[in-house]
């Protein structure tokens, strides 16, 4: 897989050219990462709710067709695009969902943070109470009598949205590392009302954009490896 770092791109010309990518590429074409962060802007996807931005803003709020709900984007925050040949790699969609969650497991456990997962709420969430510690989630502590994912105790670090087309995924996740959490404040993130978002600085870790990037490529790197015959 090829890595490309991008630096800070428009989410909008970003887009543009993973559709590209994806459109273009055929069965010898190598994968690629790619790393960047993006100048603010909401990204809605593609059966987004209008109403899940709470406020206006002059912030744009763009139209996608990923998956999920609406999300923010902005400085501080790593967000990763595997532009990935799921047939060639031998996995189904959710096991990749799966893959880009652990790649971000072992990112968090690198800075000695624990993270966790939600049932039926992709993405990656900290106890806000005890970030570094190593208890486990109880599956019924965090799902209503309705079936709805409940987030008592939780923050939200990481989230994901992916589009497959023909067995080749774009899109991707974001990482809030350092970061204006404010923006936030303005949607229900991912569609949960008061769902809280926080970032690596506010449990404590003291890490630059850079340095849990070149983490998440690695781990990113190593869990997207084609299965051996």
């Amino acid at each position: 897989m090829i890595t490309k770092r991008l630096g800070c791109v428009e989410y909008q010309s970003t887009y543009a050219q993973m559709q590209g990518f994806t459109l273009d590429r055929i069965d010898s074409t190598p994968d690629e990462l790619w790393i960047c962060e993006h100048p603010p802007v909401f990204t809605q996807g593609i059966a987004g709710k209008p109403e899940h931005l709470i406020q206006s803003t002059s912030i744009p709020v763009l139209q996608t067709n990923r998956g999920g709900q609406i999300t923010y984007h902005g400085p501080g925050q790593i967000v990763a695009y595997p532009l990935i040949d799921l047939k060639r790699l031998g996995i189904f969609v959710k096991e990749f969902v799966y893959l880009l969650e652990e790649a971000v497991l072992k990112t968090l456990l690198y800075f000695g943070v624990t993270g966790h997962r939600v049932k039926d709420a992709p993405g990656i969430y900290v106890q806000l109470e005890a970030p570094h510690g190593h208890s486990i989630l109880r599956v019924d502590q965090h799902t209503h009598n309705s079936g709805e994912p409940q987030f008592n105790g939780l923050g939200k670090i990481a989230a994901l949205g992916i589009k497959v087309s023909k067995h080749r995924a774009y899109h991707g996740l974001s990482l809030n590392v350092k970061m204006d959490l404010r923006p936030f404040d303005l949607i229900n993130p991912c569609g949960y009302h008061g769902l809280k978002t926080i970032d690596l600085s506010t449990i404590g870790v003291d890490a630059e954009v850079l340095e849990v990037s070149r983490v998440l490529e690695e781990k990113l790197s190593t869990y997207l490896q084609p299965k051996m015959d």
